[in-house]
């Protein structure tokens, strides 16, 4: 399939905003790339969503609005319920969680749209969400909680008229950290028709998890694996090195939460919240991975620090292992404007740089993908 890329890079949070900046660098990206369609995963805040699930009119606007830019929707992402472009976000993007029941209402919302916005060929819909919440407070309360809401929502998808999937992603951090982690809570637990899991392969590089082990764990379970986002996280092999450490400080950056996990040579990893606790604690005796999305295309300016899109390809291998699967596929780089070397606040520049990285990570991941029959 051909991959969509993630519009949470963009701000907007009404409809008319969303329908601007769509115009902005969906359609751009789009006559660049040369396709007669682009997939987009759709970011709705809640605020949108809800109208949207509330008229029926809107949804129709739309979807018809959508067709007439060549633009297509078979996912959105819920993770971020709004504010996503504040100046700090950092935990609040894990707000609301699974116990709350906005969160439920929220995503209730969105499979409401999506069911509307399929492609008429499209075989189901998706939806990437959160790990349930941060992992504290936490308790076997939010549990229970977060439990019931997924059940609901199950219950829900089964009336809508087109199969939406909820794709639960696995975060550094939260109270589903890995990979392992999700498989452990939400196996036996949920409907594996209904729900299953969204793989980033940034979050899984990360955690220095093994791609080929994740992707049997998550198939041997019975869970789908419903979504992936395309992602490379920082690597840097000597994050001891005054020269690297300073590359670092770089990336330091105080609107999102960049966890860091360094491998430790007895195969443990240990962990740091964000990247600035990370230089200010850890060891630095072993290499680092840092959860900074990294456009998928190209690495780093400086060479002491790399990107791990090898860990994007190796999952890419094993998913061509298992065609049948066909997981939707989704570029999620939200982090442009605050990269190191981003353009300064000029809206030409930063239209351009938009566009081009866009439309470079898709032409990219078309070209990574053809081979291996992902497309």
């Amino acid at each position: 399939m051909i991959p969509a890329y993630c519009t949470n890079v963009h701000p907007a949070e009404d409809l008319s905003g969303l329908l601007a900046q769509l115009d902005r660098y969906a359609v751009p990206v789009r006559n660049r790339l040369g396709w007669p369609e682009l997939p987009l995963g759709l970011w709705l805040p809640a605020s949108a969503a809800a109208e949207l699930a509330a008229e029926p009119a809107a949804r129709h606007r739309l979807r018809t609005e959508l067709a007439a830019r060549g633009l297509t929707v078979s996912t959105l992402n819920a993770f971020p319920y709004g504010g996503f472009h504040d100046p700090v976000v950092k935990h609040a993007v894990y707000r609301p969680d699974w116990a709350d029941l906005r969160r439920l209402r929220y995503t209730a919302d969105c499979a409401k749209v999506l069911a509307d916005l399929l492609p008429a060929d499209a075989e189901y819909g998706s939806i990437s969400t959160l790990p349930l919440g941060w992992r504290t407070p936490w308790t076997d309360h939010h549990d229970a909680l977060a439990g019931a809401a997924l059940e609901a929502l199950s219950m829900g998808l089964a009336g809508l008229p087109r199969p939406i999937r909820l794709a639960v992603e696995p975060e550094p951090g939260c109270r589903l950290d890995t990979l392992a982690d999700a498989v452990g809570w939400l196996a036996g637990r949920v409907d594996p028709d209904a729900i299953g899991i969204c793989l980033d392969a940034c979050h899984l590089a990360v955690s220095f998890a093994d791609p080929a082990t994740e992707l049997a764990r998550i198939r041997a379970s019975g869970l789908r694996i419903v979504k992936v986002q395309a992602s490379a996280a920082l690597h840097v092999e000597r994050p001891a090195d005054p020269a690297s450490r300073a590359v670092l400080a770089g990336f330091a950056e105080p609107r999102y939460l960049h966890q860091v996990r360094e491998l430790a040579a007895d195969g443990s990893v240990l962990a740091a919240d964000d990247l600035a606790e990370a230089l200010d604690t850890l060891p630095a005796a072993g290499p680092w991975r840092v959860h900074f999305h990294l456009p998928v295309h190209r690495e780093p300016a400086s060479g002491l620090v790399r990107s791990t899109s090898d860990v994007l390809r190796s999952i890419l291998a094993a998913l061509a292992d298992r065609p049948e699967e066909s997981p939707h596929l989704e570029v999620e780089t939200y982090t442009w404007s605050v990269l190191p070397g981003s353009p300064p606040a000029d809206a030409d520049l930063i239209d351009a740089y938009l566009v081009d990285g866009i439309a470079g990570e898709l032409a990219w991941l078309a070209t990574a993908t053809e081979p291996a029959g992902v497309l």
